[in-house]
């Protein structure tokens, strides 16, 4: 198990590597660099200035160099400058993954609370209403799109009932675990982790199906083990496995997609940031926020594989 886990984190380190370099190419194949200083059509750059940049960037130093100068930077937690405000990119990011992090844990929360109870309760007591239930969730949740949702919860909840408020997070001066914080919260994480419950539903549905029908269930049950024992220790346990690795893929993709949900109800996120990147051209911008999210994609893989491990140790890995 231990050669398993050390070769699965020599794999994260080595796919981090390859993202660093994808990153950097693709701001390169961007265009030039300089351009992305000058004025509007690309004039107005001095000859003085254009020296100053091309040392500031390290331009006059072949590729693989500048590729190496900037992923020092990036190890040392330096992601550059924004291009008009020259704010660190790093305080940036730092001050937009609170919201998101919140936005992603109350999501990711809404997803299993609703999708690992409502799966086994489907599995288990199949072809009854509670059963239909479920199935019916999953149904819709994978079929309607995440802006429908968030858009017709805004107008009902926060237009008809006027029961939720919408847009941004709440002021920053009340406290987090008060309802007049949390309230704002509420909409963009169902919204958000709507779809992902669904999955995870369908997922421990089917899972939890193909564990009940097995043999060694069959003969649990006939040895006399209680239901609650034969579900819980034996069925559940087996059962989580796919379900654990679509549960921690989404955690990663409530914290790297919540772009549409972080636009629709002007949440202050990573998000958000990486779309404000987008419109006014901030290139360094950009990129650093790609590279973070690719690196908590891949954090999150490596962390759904050592839950593997711990959580079913029968499992043996050559």
């Amino acid at each position: 198990m231990g050669r398993y886990l050390i070769r699965r984190f020599l794999f994260a380190v080595v796919t981090l590597l390859a993202s660093t370099v994808i990153v950097f190419g693709l701001s390169r194949l961007a265009g030039d660099p300089l351009m992305l200083y000058a004025k509007p059509g690309g004039y107005g750059m001095t000859e003085q200035r254009r020296d100053d940049l091309i040392k500031k960037l390290g331009l006059d130093r072949p590729l693989a160099v500048q590729y190496g100068v900037w992923l020092g930077r990036v190890l040392k937690g330096d992601l550059g400058q924004t291009i008009v405000s020259e704010s660190k990119v790093s305080d940036l990011i730092s001050q937009r993954i609170s919201p998101t992090l919140q936005l992603g844990s109350a999501a990711f929360i809404f997803a299993i609370v609703l999708g690992v109870p409502f799966g086994i309760i489907s599995a288990v007591r199949r072809g009854s209403i509670w059963d239909y239930a479920g199935r019916t969730i999953a149904l819709v949740g994978q079929a309607a799109p995440i802006f429908w949702l968030a858009l017709m919860a805004i107008l009902l909840f926060a237009v008809q009932l006027r029961w939720l408020p919408v847009g941004t997070a709440g002021p920053d001066d009340i406290p987090y675990l008060s309802w007049g914080k949390l309230k704002y919260l509420v909409m963009p994480a169902v919204a958000l982790g709507w779809g992902p419950a669904a999955a995870i539903l369908r997922l421990t549905r089917s899972s939890m199906l193909d564990v009940l029908d097995a043999e060694y269930i069959t003969l649990a049950r006939a040895k006399g083990v209680s239901s609650r024992k034969v579900i819980w220790k034996h069925a559940f346990r087996n059962a989580i496995l796919q379900p654990l690795t679509v549960a921690a893929l989404t955690l990663a993709g409530f914290i790297t997609g919540a772009v549409v949900i972080e636009r629709i109800f002007a949440w202050p996120g990573i998000g958000q940031l990486t779309m404000e990147a987008v419109w006014n051209n901030e290139f360094p911008t950009l990129t650093a926020t790609v590279l973070f999210l690719t690196a908590i994609y891949v954090v999150m893989n490596l962390i759904a594989d050592i839950a593997y491990v711990y959580l079913n140790p029968i499992i043996r890995y050559d």
